[in-house]
């Protein structure tokens, strides 16, 4: 017969085997914790997370053989306005990848880092998690100046083609240097107006300029309208309140003289938002070889309002 065992005896043997059971798990969790590394970029089917800590959604549409295009959204708005144009280029064999900035949409919304560098350098960390390679690189308004300003800070390595399409570089501020931009109390006016009713102004700019629906004539769509509001508001107050100094201030000037390779402007004469001639003129002029598409009557927002017009164009480039 086995030795029966007191009381005490099986307790204190008991305790030791989960003492060595706890010490086992923690051994796993510091060699995981190590193979992940602090500062390293993670990823989610749907997400990723920066060396600074900051979780980035993304959508990634398409077959994953087909050559990656990523777009980049304009201020305030997220990954879901590029939903049309990513729909269409998937069903055309392209991998399409769109992500919400820091600050907006889904993303993490940090008090801090919500300026261009940051943006072009989460940028950066999503193609690297992704291992994305021959990327065409495409930002509308804001997303792109984040374009822009990754070229200028990691290069084209990766790139195989870029598109500017309503997009914010050279620079919107007017300067001594920079004569065509707008004044500085353009923007002191939108800061303004979010501090004193965020949703009034995002429901104006909407309903308005954006679209060119304060045009005579004009055909408002109530669901373009209320989809650029619930983007908008989906933001960070204080991520969307710093990015109108991002996207107004910042000098695109050196980042555009970096671009070589095939280049893309798309602009509208009457976008009211981004002026064509500070903006899609000016940096076709820097950008060695652009092609410059000019769309006439167009408002900023013209992947909406030309949806069919761009995408197409946007496709024939891609496959160019």
């Amino acid at each position: 017969m086995s030795e029966q065992l007191n009381p005490s005896r099986r307790n204190i043997m008991v305790g030791s085997a989960v003492a060595a059971a706890a010490t086992a798990m923690a051994a796993v969790s510091s060699e995981a914790s190590a193979a992940t590394g602090a500062g390293k970029v993670t990823k989610t089917v749907s997400t990723i997370t920066t060396r600074d800590g900051v979780e980035i959604y993304y959508k990634d549409w398409g077959p994953r053989t087909g050559q990656p295009v990523i777009l980049s959204h304009g201020w305030p708005l997220s990954s879901d306005s590029w939903e049309s144009a990513a729909f269409f280029l998937a069903n055309n064999g392209f991998r399409v990848i769109t992500h919400d900035r820091r600050g907006h949409g889904r993303s993490s919304q940090p008090w801090e880092g919500n300026d261009m560098d940051h943006y072009a350098d989460d940028l950066a960390q999503l193609i690297e998690a992704l291992d994305l390679k021959n990327i065409i690189l495409a930002g509308f308004s804001t997303g792109g100046g984040e374009v822009a300003r990754y070229v200028g800070r990691h290069g084209t390595k990766r790139i195989a083609k870029l598109g500017l399409i309503s997009s914010v570089p050279p620079l919107m501020l007017k300067t001594d240097t920079n004569p065509d931009g707008l004044p500085i109390e353009v923007f002191d006016g939108i800061r303004a107006g979010q501090v004193k009713d965020r949703g009034q102004l995002y429901l104006d700019i909407a309903s308005g300029p954006f679209y060119n629906y304060n045009r005579p004539g004009a055909k408002p769509s109530q669901g373009i309208i209320q989809a650029w509001y619930a983007q908008g508001m989906q933001g960070g107050f204080k991520n969307t309140y710093d990015s109108i100094k991002a996207f107004s201030e910042t000098d695109f000037r050196e980042d555009l003289k970096k671009f070589d390779k095939p280049t893309l402007v798309i602009h509208g004469d009457d976008d009211q938002i981004v002026p064509i001639k500070a903006a899609g003129i000016a940096s076709a002029k820097i950008v060695k070889g652009a092609k410059l598409i000019v769309y006439p009557g167009a408002p900023h927002g013209l992947t909406d309002t030309h949806k069919d017009k761009f995408n197409n164009d946007f496709l024939a480039f891609a496959k160019s």
